[in-house]
């Protein structure tokens, strides 16, 4: 049998439409529009286009779906430029593709509109007839797919019906949430026992463990980190859990290591902006993951991804050839200030 190898993402696809803004204006006033592009976002186009920016080598595909629209049209453009299987991509006329409205401050800070479109019909029934050779099922937003949100009388909600079938089928599965005010418990846990990597950032971790990760003063010291994450592999994560940060990026894995990596030094000069930050992180954590790379390697390489990104105002111009950031990497300066100190070196 050939051995499996690459990345199927599946879930958000969207289109960004990215605003850089002179400033945030208080309620009632305006604002100046410096400068606006339109590029791929979402989950599954900005993991999947980082890695082939990387030139990472791998087999890459895509699922979800668009609608029958100039940004659905857009997006698979985009995706088949860069090499990416897209027979997984459903188009529908029922609703419109999604999309967000990505407002840029100077300062790297973004806000975001966003309307959920064709993505929030993505249901299991769109993953019946979809066997790959790829060996990544990685699915993202959860929380913002919203029938794959819904419950499930066996499984606990769709999304995690979803991923039982895909590591039946032969799949490593991995997970990304989106950040929301909320309890949201009940949509995510069900699913952590069908995973065999969980990717998130400190919020969305202390939303789910109940553990704060960030107070006034900062962030909570790697102890609280790997107290969140070791309560997260009880929840039936099979192989890792990576907790990431802009200070920084806990990772521990199911009977062997467990670390924190501090973010690399970045000079605030250099952030242009911080769409698909934390895409770029994943990207970077899957590529590693799908490689054998150790932890602390792999924490190290999705920390230069990140940084890269943080490069351009859209999720994917401030990558580089994986060789390119591999020597920035032999040469970066990891931020010293511990955890639970503030630092705006990474956002992600």
């Amino acid at each position: 049998m050939t051995a499996r190898s690459g990345i199927l993402a599946a879930g958000t696809l969207l289109v960004d439409h990215v605003q850089r803004i002179t400033h945030w204006p208080d309620q009632g006033w305006l604002t100046e529009i410096v400068a606006r592009e339109r590029c791929s976002g979402g989950a599954v186009p900005n993991v999947l286009l980082t890695l082939a920016r990387m030139q990472s080598g791998l087999p890459l595909a895509a699922a979800g779906i668009t609608g029958e629209d100039a940004d659905g049209d857009y997006l698979l453009q985009r995706l088949r430029e860069e090499g990416v299987d897209c027979r997984g991509v459903t188009r529908t006329r029922a609703a419109a593709t999604a999309m967000t409205q990505v407002m840029t401050a100077p300062d790297g800070q973004r806000t975001f509109f966003h309307a959920r479109g064709a993505s929030a019909l993505l249901d299991v029934a769109h993953f019946r007839d979809l066997t790959t050779p790829h060996r990544i099922f990685h699915l993202g937003y959860l929380l913002l797919l919203d029938q794959l949100d819904r419950p499930d009388a066996q499984f606990g909600t769709r999304s995690a019906r979803l991923l039982a079938q895909m590591q039946q089928r032969g799949y490593l599965t991995s997970l990304d949430l989106v950040s929301r005010a909320g309890d949201h418990r009940s949509l995510v846990l069900p699913a952590l026992r069908w995973l065999d990597y969980l990717i998130i950032n400190e919020l969305e971790a202390a939303a789910l463990t109940g553990i704060p990760l960030r107070h006034g003063a900062g962030l909570a010291s790697p102890e609280t980190f790997a107290a969140a994450g070791a309560w997260l592999l009880q929840q039936g994560v099979r192989q890792r859990v990576v907790i990431h940060a802009p200070e920084g990026a806990w990772g521990t894995e199911r009977g062997g290591e467990a670390c924190w990596q501090p973010a690399w030094r970045l000079n605030a000069s250099d952030i242009v902006g911080s769409v698909g930050a934390g895409d770029a992180f994943c990207a970077g954590v899957l590529y590693a993951s799908h490689e054998g790379f150790t932890l602390s390697a792999t924490l190290q390489l999705a920390h230069t991804c990140a940084c890269f990104n943080l490069r351009a105002a859209n999720a994917l111009d401030g990558i580089r050839p994986l060789p390119e950031m591999q020597r920035w990497m032999d040469h970066a300066i990891c931020d010293t200030r511990a955890a639970g100190r503030t630092t705006s070196a990474e956002n992600t």
